[in-house]
């Protein structure tokens, strides 16, 4: 199921008016033209689609887990607004800091980044195993302290602001679901 962000409500609008209205003046369309559209993306077979928790959270999926782990992995995609959630390197900092090593040495070491173009898009992704320690709910104060998960996440820059993917859950789980996970993170375009 191909899955789309709504237009702002500003387009919807104009859309509505039938195909002979016109935009007020060729500067405003233009403008429209770099930073409006849809995030596309399609959810592979096999994922459960959750209803968000959030007006932040535009997609959120359950992976079923895999024989033998206790719990299923979780993956949300994020959007905070235009310029807003910072630049990918600062969330991919922050989603490293949100695992441990059992062993004490550094998840940054441990970490593999990439940087890749998908339909146009930039996309930088973030893949490392450990202990997972992020917090519960945002302010809880409370934190996760999950043995052997595995955290990947991306942030895909569009002309509208980046959105961010952030998938984690038991290593043999989220091992599971690899090539699901990069099938989704392929299919994102913005039109």
């Amino acid at each position: 199921m191909l899955t789309a962000i709504p237009l702002i409500a500003a387009l919807a609008g104009s859309a509505c008016k039938g195909q002979g209205s016109t935009p007020t003046s060729p500067q405003s369309n233009s403008a429209q033209t770099n930073t409006t559209g849809e995030l596309r993306f399609k959810a592979p077979e096999g994922w459960v689609t959750e209803k968000t928790s959030s007006a932040m959270r535009v997609a959120q999926y359950k992976l079923p887990k895999a024989e033998g782990d206790k719990d299923d992995g979780s993956l949300v995609l994020y959007y905070f607004g235009s310029n807003q959630g910072g630049p990918a390197q600062a969330n991919i900092d922050r989603w490293i800091g949100q695992m441990q090593q059992p062993d004490g040495s550094s998840s940054k070491d441990k970490a593999k980044t990439e940087t890749m173009t998908v339909n146009g898009l930039k996309v930088t992704t973030v893949d490392v195993t450990g202990i997972y320690t992020a917090e519960m709910a945002p302010g809880s104060g409370t934190f996760h302290k999950d043995e052997n998960y595995r955290l990947r996440a991306a942030v895909i820059e569009t002309p509208k602001g980046n959105y961010f993917v952030k998938l984690a859950g038991p290593a043999k789980t989220i091992t599971r679901w690899d090539q699901a996970y990069m099938d989704y993170l392929k299919s994102f375009e913005f039109k």
